[in-house]
């Protein structure tokens, strides 16, 4: 072979050979790998960056809709400084969103729609000029699509004045239904074409208010109203009438007492009386704690003579404390020549009998001798009633049984100071006046939680004593059960001040049967304890209440207060994200 010959065959040698490719072949191809490996990692922050975004405008969206009185600009501000609360990113290394919501994305009475676009910085495919990475994500809420009817059942009673560093309870449960964003403006938010919500307001302490304009409905009973005080046990239901013969005080019967003696009752029965019929229920601006203890007869003027028993301290059985009675004992326009002999040994006295009616003597032993009037119990007019009542007798509550004829399905009127001052608001979608009956609540009184739930049920279902009309269709009612404290005092059980007695779990018992009668209407109750720094433990009668374990809220400071009901006012008005 010539040298010639040799150096082609070598040059074609040359040309087939395949060794030393694997390192070209890999130095060519670690620029595509490197960027490919760059581009994963690039759009992997970049899904996380959306999905942050896309909970961030969820969160903004549902603030927009629960908001009431936006134009489209103040939507706009109100969604970015939702979504800057709620975007947690690094916004130096992430980007900075912004959201926007187009001219046709704002309907203030049933959606809002929204964007929020962002520039991501790129940390590896920079390296072939791609500097920003474009993220963008919607959201879509609508709300009030369905019939809405609510009852606020709210407990009034006078452990709502207390509270922690940030407010007292009851101004916090204002606050939480009548602010800015309040339960109350959602629930008018979410009225739209497809939907109405009307909302009932149900204070409550040991009795309900429904006001002074129904003293002539016929659904009032006036049985307990109008019954004088009662011989033995102080029956609620006026079974055992004090008469002019019975005893009343150290053994001497209401008969012989008259003008200018000591009030028949103290001392004996617990009783407090007043002067005039006039001040009846008696000390009322006090609430009782100014009433004398010993109060003469009056002597002269138009009430002379008149026995006026007001506010019942609780002696014969508890469910008496804070009665007041509406009437007084009345005397004849004479009185009777006959002297009733006190009997009283070994020393006479008079007991309590002023000595223009009583004379002693030691003759035939010591004895003394009063004068006899005839009394006549006269009760007060029906233009006095506060506008309270108390406890249906049996389980009419429990059963929310239609008042009728029959004396028992009535609601019997009682005269009390804590029971208001908002009576009980019906069903309505006056939102102003909504707003001003729950700012007008005052705490006051005992706590019966029976009673709340009973009227708030009552509230919602068609008829009397809350002229309801028919539930129309594709409705759904709704209780949000609020309370601070235990049961303490109803019509038959408690002192009023106890938590946790024999009395009490009586009460309770008589709450849990009235909201499984309602909840198997299909009543959604919602509950929601407060429980300032956890001091009392759960209340198990509410949480039992509520419809599910879901539905039920203990809540430890007053500023969670309006969070809760933020929550359950967006879900109750279907407020939801639509993507």
């Amino acid at each position: 072979m010539t040298i010639k010959a040799f150096r082609a065959a070598r040059l074609r040698s040359f040309f087939k050979s395949d060794r030393g490719n694997i390192a070209m072949m890999f130095a060519l191809s670690l620029v595509p790998l490197m960027i490919g490996a760059g581009a994963g990692l690039d759009f992997a922050r970049a899904m996380l960056v959306r999905q942050q975004m896309g909970e961030a405008l969820d969160a903004a969206a549902l603030a927009v809709g629960s908001t009431t009185g936006l134009t489209q600009a103040t939507a706009q501000d109100l969604a970015q400084k939702y979504f800057d609360a709620n975007y947690t990113v690094d916004k130096t290394d992430y980007g900075t969103p912004t959201v926007s919501i187009p001219s046709s994305g704002y309907n203030s009475k049933g959606s809002v729609t929204m964007t929020a676009t962002n520039s991501m910085p790129t940390v590896l495919v920079k390296l072939i000029g791609i500097n920003t990475l474009p993220i963008s994500t919607s959201s879509n809420v609508v709300w009030g699509q369905t019939n809405l009817w609510v009852a606020l059942v709210l407990d009034n009673s006078g452990s709502m004045t207390q509270g922690d560093t940030s407010s007292s309870k009851m101004s916090a449960l204002k606050s939480a239904i009548t602010g800015t964003n309040g339960l109350l403006s959602i629930l008018q938010n979410a009225t739209s074409s497809g939907g109405v919500a009307q909302v009932s307001i149900v204070p409550f302490t040991a009795l309900v208010k429904v006001g002074t304009a129904y003293a002539s409905a016929s659904w009032i009973d006036w049985t307990n109203w109008e019954c004088p005080p009662q011989k033995t046990a102080d029956s609620a239901d006026c079974v055992d009438k004090l008469t002019d013969t019975d005893l009343v005080l150290n053994g001497h019967p209401l008969k012989t007492f008259g003008p200018g003696d000591s009030c028949p009752f103290d001392g004996m029965r617990g009783y407090i009386c007043a002067q005039t019929p006039a001040n009846d229920p008696n000390c009322s601006a006090a609430g009782g704690s100014n009433c004398p203890t010993v109060l003469p007869i009056p002597s002269s003027g138009t009430y002379t003579g008149y026995i006026c028993p007001s506010m019942n301290a609780g002696y014969g059985q508890s469910s008496m404390v804070g009665h007041f009675y509406n009437g007084c004992w009345v005397p004849s326009s004479t009185t009777s020549s006959t002297l009733y002999d006190l009997g009283v040994a070994p020393a006479a006295a008079c007991n309590g009998h002023s000595s223009s009616n009583c004379t002693c003597s030691s003759f035939f032993g010591n004895h003394c001798y009063v004068k006899v009037w005839t009394h006549t119990w006269v009760a007060n007019s029906h233009s006095s009633w506060t506008g309270c009542v108390m406890d249906r007798t049996q389980n009419y509550d429990i059963a929310n049984t239609t008042p009728s004829s029959t004396a028992g399905t009535k609601f019997p009127a009682v005269n009390s100071t804590t029971c208001g001052p908002p009576a009980i608001t019906r069903l309505s979608s006056d939102w102003t006046s909504l707003t001003t009956q729950v700012n007008a609540m005052v705490a006051s009184g005992a706590t019966n939680q029976a009673i709340g739930i009973a009227h708030g049920w009552q509230s919602l279902t068609p008829g009397d004593p809350h002229n309801v009309p028919a539930v129309p269709d594709n409705t759904t009612r709704y209780i949000i059960f609020f309370s601070d404290g235990l049961n303490t005092l109803d019509r038959w059980w408690g002192d009023g001040g106890t938590e946790g007695t024999t009395a009490d779990g009586y009460i309770d018992a008589r709450e849990k049967a009235t909201c499984d009668a309602a909840k198997a209407e299909g009543i959604v109750i919602y509950a929601i304890y407060v429980n300032i720094g956890n001091t009392s433990g759960n209340s198990a009668p509410l949480q039992y209440c509520a419809s599910d374990a879901t539905k039920y809220y203990a809540l430890t400071t007053t500023s969670s207060i309006t969070t809760t009901f933020q929550q359950i006012a967006q879900q109750i008005s279907n407020l939801r994200v639509v993507k």
